[in-house]
């Protein structure tokens, strides 16, 4: 598969290399399209170097005696041989260009042609970032389809600190890798005009064919951690990296379903076509769960939530003074099973991640929260389970079966999940 790799004039250009190494080594042909601009940064040969592919500057062609004609229909040509268009750093302009329709160079005019996915990560000032104008067009963008890969917070090169940061190129990569492969499941093949290389095992969706089971359900998915704050700078979290929901998510959206993730504090892009409501405390995932549970068929709580909240966070920064410190701490409420008191007809499915006996503890949380399937998972093992791409499981559902799925991406694993539980929805119906 191919893919368009734009590059807009910002500091964070350099970057853009990074990830044009990135999407090679995961099997990607990668087409640079560098706006003037992002040439005043990094040169056109380090791209042609790192993808041994000529680099396009500009709408027409600068070598005498080349086909003028050729080089003005260019855009369409790459159009039609690439599969998604991922543009990084997208600059202020660029993101007010494609939000309007503008098309005065080459990517902007490219963007305009595009029909493939899109993938756009920003980067700039914290305050460009906030501008009222920039959110809008960055809504308006979301509202086409487009895939966000919002901008990492830290020391920006005009000496602040706050978000606008570009997101790391690995990252960037695997929402371009997820989005490829999400669309080749669902029966979207590579266009049949495109002669690249296979994408590497590592981001191959297994599954053969993608189902349409979910159309018409709204899915409602919980992931990530929760947040408890201590005082003002610190917290109390977990491990969870919100790679599982983010999958159950994503699979939900591919077999047809309107999915609405609401995601605790992680460092994933939201699936493509993914209604995602971010929030940070166990309360406040709770108050975000309980208002859209009305419009919602299927429920997912794969969450990692609080079990305990800081009774009363402290005002001001703590300070050290070398003593030990006492902290009183309050249970957080049971969101699951304040769902299963009150889910109805829904298809309810929890989580439980365990230390000891995984099976035994999702039986009993299947019963105590009226579950009708509880995915059991072990933590604390080196290469699964939090934080990590796989996972092996064990799923308990009503009716007393229980299956054992063993190690294999969260992805596919998502995909079984939703085999196993839709047997139980003529049930509940």
């Amino acid at each position: 598969m191919n893919v368009v790799l734009g590059v807009g004039g910002g500091i964070a250009a350099y970057k853009a290399a990074e990830l044009a190494r990135a999407l090679s080594e995961r099997g990607f042909g990668v087409q640079v399209v560098m706006t003037r601009a992002a040439q005043e940064f990094v040169r056109p040969l380090t791209f042609a170097a790192l993808t041994a592919r000529k680099v396009i500057t500009g709408l027409f062609s600068d070598n005498a005696g080349e086909d003028t004609l050729a080089s003005a229909v260019e855009h369409i040509r790459v159009t039609q041989e690439n599969d998604a268009l991922v543009v990084a750093p997208a600059t202020a302009d660029l993101l007010a260009k494609f939000a309007n329709g503008l098309a005065d160079d080459f990517l902007s005019t490219l963007y305009l042609a595009f029909t493939g996915p899109v993938i756009l990560a920003p980067a700039m000032n914290t305050n460009m970032w906030n501008h009222p104008a920039t959110r809008r067009n960055i809504e308006t963008l979301r509202g086409r389809g487009h895939t966000i890969v919002d901008p990492e917070e830290g020391m920006l090169a005009c000496g602040v600190i706050g978000p606008g940061r570009l997101a790391e190129p690995e990252r960037i990569a695997e929402t371009v890798a997820a989005i490829l492969s999400a669309n080749r499941a669902a029966d979207r093949p590579p266009r049949a005009d495109s002669a690249s290389p296979q994408p590497a095992a590592s981001v191959q969706n297994p599954l053969k064919n993608c189902k349409r089971d979910l159309e018409g359900e709204t899915v409602l998915v919980t992931a990530g951690p929760t947040e408890e704050p201590l005082d003002p700078v610190r917290f109390l979290s977990n491990r969870s990296s919100g790679k599982m929901g983010y999958a159950l998510a994503d699979a939900a959206a591919a077999r047809g379903a309107r999915v609405i993730l609401v995601s605790g504090p992680v460092s994933l892009a939201a699936p493509r076509g993914v209604e995602t409501m971010r929030v940070t405390t166990a309360a406040e995932m709770r108050t975000a769960v309980l208002s859209r549970l009305p419009e919602s068929t299927i429920v997912v709580k794969a969450a990692a939530v609080a079990d305990y909240t800081v009774r009363e966070p402290v005002a001001g920064k703590i300070k050290k003074t070398g003593g030990p410190l006492t902290l009183e701490l309050a249970p957080t409420r049971d969101i699951l099973f304040e769902v299963g008191r009150i889910k109805g007809d829904r298809l309810l499915i929890g989580f439980a991640a365990e230390t000891g006996n995984v099976l035994q503890e999702a039986q009993r949380k299947l019963e105590a929260k009226n579950c009708d399937m509880v995915v059991g998972n072990r933590v604390g093992e080196k290469g699964i389970a939090f934080g990590a791409d796989d996972n092996e499981i064990v799923l308990a559902m009503r009716g007393g079966e229980s299956v054992e799925l063993a190690r294999a991406p969260k992805r596919e694993l998502a995909d079984r999940i939703f085999d196993y539980a839709l047997k139980l929805r003529p049930a509940t119906r």
